[in-house]
């Protein structure tokens, strides 16, 4: 995106017609998915960050093993305090929340190399809503910025998920799509690394806040980033 936009979403309209609805009354699934390893929560020895914002807590199980550099980038950064004070820059209702350009504009932004990277593409890590992902310019380069998928539940309908079906996913993973909702269309295109297990709800929030232009009107930021090993297996909240 430079104004770092998706560059496989080509227009507002393209986006009302693969998501069902505009705000869902669908409540998300509150037990996290332990048959589907993104959304089992972290394990002990996990490297986890919490997020802490205006508006509360989010904290994310992180991927190394499938996305090194985009991991080290990000906690590079935000060991650093890169991410302090960062704007939550681009809202977009029932799809992202985008934040980690320390210039609000959507086009600033630098990696922990000072140099960009490229994209780590997963068959194992997808965009489910509450995904945590890289946000990669037309060329699938990265830097600093990152988006929460904030999807709601029913945003894949069956027409989506046979087209899904068709293009050759995974059937257990369309059904996923199907329960926790997502941004299919994000795969293979963006850096999935981390996954949403605590705070969803205050993601919601700023996916709910007032915008213009995909602005949100009354600024929302980033406190900090820690990171840390997760130790407790049977806290949810970590």
């Amino acid at each position: 995106m430079l104004r770092k936009t998706f560059a496989l979403v080509g227009t507002a309209a393209l986006l009302l017609v693969l998501l069902a609805a505009c705000r869902s009354s669908v409540q998300r699934p509150s037990v996290l998915r332990n048959s589907v390893p993104q959304l089992s929560g972290p394990q002990p020895g996990d490297m986890i960050a919490t997020i802490t914002t205006d508006r509360g807590t989010i904290k994310a199980v992180l991927f190394r093993d499938a996305a090194p550099n985009a991991v080290d980038n990000f906690v590079g950064l935000a060991q650093e305090g890169y991410y302090d004070g960062v704007l939550f820059h681009r809202v977009v209702e029932d799809f992202v929340i985008q934040s980690g350009d320390p210039t609000g504009t959507g086009t600033g932004g630098q990696s922990i190399w000072g140099t960009s990277f490229s994209c780590e593409y997963s068959r194992q890590l997808h965009n489910y809503s509450g995904a945590l992902a890289m946000v990669s310019d037309a060329s699938g380069q990265n830097n600093s910025q990152f988006y929460i998928v904030t999807t709601p539940p029913d945003s894949v309908s069956q027409i989506l998920a046979q087209k899904l079906l068709s293009a050759g996913f995974d059937r257990d993973v369309v059904s996923t799509y199907r329960e926790v909702g997502g941004a299919p269309y994000l795969d293979c295109k963006s850096t999935v690394f981390g996954q949403v297990y605590s705070g969803m709800e205050i993601a919601d929030d700023i996916d709910a806040t007032a915008t213009i232009a995909e602005r949100p009107k009354k600024d929302i930021r980033i406190q900090s980033i820690t990171i840390e090993t997760y130790a407790d297996a049977g806290s949810a909240a970590g």
